[in-house]
C-alpha cells in the first residue's frame, strides 16, 4: 500500500467579509434570495447562475449531483432546463420527486441551499424560454441524447449536422421532446454567511403548511 499522504486542500480559509443576522433577513426567502442574486451579480461572480442539482433514484437511494445553470424564480420556486427524458436526473425524477440544489458566491462568502418536490412547469412556459435560446443550443437540445452512450465525438457531431439539416428552413424551432423547465418547489431554504474560525452564520426557513408561512431559525455552523 502507497502510504504517501497527498494533500490537495489550501490552507484555512477565513470569511471575514460580511456578516448575517435575523433582522436583516427577509420574512420570504424567495424575496431573500432574489436580494443575494443579485448582489452576487453585482459583485462580478462569474456565473452567478450556476447551482448543484442533487437528485436521488429510489428505491436504491443513489445520489447523483451536477452543476446547472438556475434560470428562473417564480412565486412558487426554482426553475431549471435540461432534457427529462434520457438524462440520469430524469430517471431519478421519476423515482423520487424530491431534489436540491446549492449556490455557492466565492465573491461574497455566501452559500444558499435549497430543498424540496419538484415539479414540471407546462409545456407552454418552457417553450418560451426555449425561444430565448441562441438557435444553435435549440438544434443541439434535439441533436444530443442527452446522459446517452455515443461512440464518438464525430457520432455525435453528425447528429447536430442531421439535425441542423432537418431544421434549415424552419423558423421557428419546435420544443424537443422531454425537454423543459423543472421547478424545486421550496420546504427549507438556508442561507449561509461564511465568517472567520468557522463560526459562520446560518439561516434556515422552513415551511409551515398549518400557519401559511416561513419559520425562521438561527443554526449552529
Amino acid at each position: 500500500m502507497n502510504k504517501e499522504r497527498l494533500i490537495f486542500a489550501p490552507a484555512t480559509k477565513q470569511y471575514t467579509k460580511y456578516t448575517l443576522s435575523r433582522s436583516s433577513l427577509d420574512p420570504s426567502p424567495l424575496t431573500q434570495f432574489n436580494t443575494w442574486y443579485g448582489q452576487a451579480v453585482e459583485s462580478g461572480e462569474p456565473l452567478a447562475e450556476s447551482c448543484t442539482l442533487a437528485t436521488a433514484s429510489l428505491p436504491s437511494g443513489r445520489v447523483s449531483a451536477r452543476v446547472v445553470l438556475f434560470k428562473e424564480l417564480d412565486k412558487r420556486g426554482f426553475i431549471v432546463y435540461s432534457n427529462w427524458q434520457t438524462s440520469k436526473k430524469a430517471m431519478h425524477v421519476k423515482s423520487n420527486p424530491r431534489a436540491a440544489i446549492t449556490f455557492f458566491w466565492k465573491n461574497l462568502e455566501r452559500q444558499v441551499r435549497v430543498e424540496g418536490q419538484t415539479e414540471f412547469i407546462t409545456p407552454e412556459e418552457s417553450l418560451a424560454y426555449f425561444r430565448t435560446r441562441p438557435r444553435e443550443s435549440q438544434i443541439g437540445a434535439h441533436a444530443s441524447p442527452q446522459s446517452q452512450i455515443v461512440a464518438s465525438r464525430e457520432q455525435l457531431e453528425k447528429y447536430v449536422r442531421e439535425t441542423s439539416e432537418k431544421f434549415k428552413d424552419v423558423e421557428d424551432i419546435p420544443l424537443p421532446d422531454g425537454w423543459g423547465g423543472l421547478r424545486i418547489v421550496p420546504d427549507e431554504v438556508e442561507f449561509w454567511q461564511g465568517r472567520a474560525n468557522r463560526i459562520h452564520d446560518r439561516f434556515s426557513y422552513t415551511r409551515d403548511n398549518e400557519a401559511s408561512q416561513w419559520k425562521l431559525e438561527r443554526l449552529a455552523p
